[in-house]
């Protein structure tokens, strides 16, 4: 089989900075309360007339990638376009992204697996990519959050965590079996689906019969979160799914290089370091300056380890996520 490798990774975040301090002016917080809880200091928020979208963030962070893969736009064969936040219901970001690009016909496809749709992403090229169907995939992570969180003290558990972005990653194929993505590992836990959802508006509970209701006590329509549930299922998660794929390359942890975790919380991050006994420049995390952007947080956080030189080739680099779902998993990868 063929093997895959990251040849450009690229990011954008909005210029509109929201910091701890601007929150508690809209809810009852404080900065502390947010550090303490989360690690977080400021995230990113579009801003009304800044010309952002899910897609447009994501076409900005595609757009460095496939410059510093040193490849044509019209080289892609795949786009794979993971987010919890599309620009419509229907149809899907990958499209837009494509029209966007001026790419006049590759096939494009949404996931939808939230925190750890990056990695199912990056699982789902490497594998197109290792059986040969395609040889230069675009892989992008894009979330607008703030376009639905409730921005008061109701709903500050949730609205002070997460922010807007965008990461991309072209995978191409190599003959170097020496380098690329070694492993991919997803699992899935729906028994725990509703723990951290939307659930309206849905299928099941369509727009108009939400409009209708005008309840003002309705919540259905902002993220829920059981934090203390998804909190204890992160770290065990976290630990196995990164042990099952050492395992399985007859790796151990003190030969990881770099660990970038999906951004979900910073004392996550920290449990999980702790546990393998890896020093703060084996683990890189930025949840503090842009927060929680779900799908964007691993190749944001991928694209600025490797631009401050964090990544160097014959690095082994670890990706990990845990998420809405549940859904989890891991990719190893020889740089």
């Amino acid at each position: 089989m063929y093997q895959s490798r990251i040849a450009g990774l690229g990011m954008y975040v909005p210029e509109n900075v929201v910091t701890n301090e601007d929150l508690t002016k809209v809810m009852e917080t404080s900065h502390d309360w947010i550090v303490e809880r989360t690690g977080i200091h400021e995230r990113r928020h579009i801003e009304k007339g800044d010309g952002n979208t899910t897609a447009i963030m994501g076409v900005k962070a595609a757009k460095t990638a496939i410059e510093r893969a040193e490849i044509n736009k019209d080289d892609i064969d795949l786009i794979l376009f993971a987010t919890l936040s599309p620009d419509y219901y229907f149809p899907g970001s990958g499209v837009l992204v494509q029209e966007a690009l001026e790419i006049e016909n590759c096939p494009a496809m949404d996931i939808r697996n939230q925190c750890s749709g990056f990695i199912y992403a990056l699982s789902t090229a490497d594998q197109f990519i290792k059986t040969g169907m395609y040889n230069n995939i675009l892989v992008i992570g894009s979330e607008n959050h703030s376009g639905g969180l409730e921005m008061s003290t109701r709903g500050r558990g949730v609205s002070v965590i997460f922010g807007d972005g965008a990461g991309a990653a072209i995978l191409i194929r190599s003959d170097d079996s020496s380098r690329g993505i070694l492993s991919t590992h997803l699992h899935a836990q729906g028994e725990f689906a509703e723990e951290l959802s939307l659930i309206g508006p849905s299928t099941n509970r369509w727009v108009p019969e939400i409009i209708a209701a005008n309840d003002p006590e309705d919540t259905s329509y902002y993220p829920y979160m059981n934090g203390q549930l998804v909190f204890k299922n992160a770290v065990v998660r976290f630990s196995e799914v990164i042990m099952e794929g050492l395992k399985q390359n007859e790796l151990t942890q003190d030969q990881i290089d770099l660990l970038v975790p999906h951004q979900a919380n910073l004392r996550i991050s920290q449990f999980i370091q702790k546990k393998f006994g890896l020093t703060d420049d084996q683990v890189y995390n930025n949840i503090q300056r842009y927060g929680n952007t779900t799908a964007g947080s691993i190749p944001i956080a991928l694209t600025e380890a490797w631009q401050e030189g964090k990544v160097q080739p014959g690095d082994l680099v670890v990706l990990a996520a845990f998420g809405s779902g549940f859904t989890w998993g891991s990719a190893i990868i020889r740089w």
